[in-house]
């Protein structure tokens, strides 16, 4: 018997939540394929222009809208935003500053 180690692979699902990205904004070619660790290793070490981009400007999954907002996931829910924004949409909440926002904010910092 060998012992060959096998090439441990994720689902594309799994990938972008690691890259922190959304997956329907992604690439087919990488939305239908697998991606192993190697290449999500090289991915995140050497972003190609695509992931770049997507990281610049989104849309972004929701933990990191929470992220970039200061609220929690809920807190997102909570205050209407249930679809990806871009970060543009979240530079102009940002500067809106709506009441749940800052709601959301002060009862993160408590």
């Amino acid at each position: 018997m060998s012992s060959q180690q096998s090439t441990q692979t994720m689902k594309p699902a799994t990938a972008a939540k690691k890259l922190d990205v959304y997956l329907p904004a992604t690439p087919a070619s990488f939305q239908e394929g697998v991606v192993t660790r190697a290449e999500l290793n090289e991915l995140q070490a050497n972003p190609p222009e695509w992931l770049s981009e997507l990281r610049r400007n989104g849309p972004h999954p929701r933990p990191v809208v929470a992220a970039k907002l200061g609220v929690s996931i809920a807190g997102l829910a909570r205050g209407g935003v249930t679809e990806p924004l871009t970060t543009e949409q979240i530079e102009e909440l940002k500067q809106q500053r709506p009441e749940w926002l800052e709601k959301e904010r002060a009862a993160r910092r408590d």
